[in-house]
């Protein structure tokens, strides 16, 4: 299994649950991803921190690259790249 953990600083905060019902579309049309999550960090907590968050969980490297090229995930890509302002990933086997 891959775990695939994706966090975004986002330029206009507000924009954070319009992400989240935006990945939501994109965990239910990507078959290669058999779980997805969508956090966005708590009002209480520092500024400082990532925005939100993707947890994602695949069967395999093939499926995680799989997504990356797969249109819901594209679109998506294209709307979190006019609002980010920073971008952190990692990708590991479990």
């Amino acid at each position: 299994m891959i775990k695939h953990i994706v966090m975004f600083k986002l330029n206009d905060i507000s924009k954070a649950e319009e992400a989240k019902e935006r990945f939501n579309k994109v965990i239910e049309n990507v078959s290669e991803l058999k779980k997805g999550e969508v956090v966005i960090n708590s009002a209480d907590a520092p500024q400082s921190n990532y925005t939100i968050a993707l947890i994602c969980d695949f069967d395999s490297i093939d499926d995680l690259n799989a997504y990356q090229v797969h249109p819901a995930h594209k679109e998506f890509g294209a709307f979190i790249a006019e609002i980010k302002t920073d971008r952190a990933c990692i990708d590991y086997e479990y």
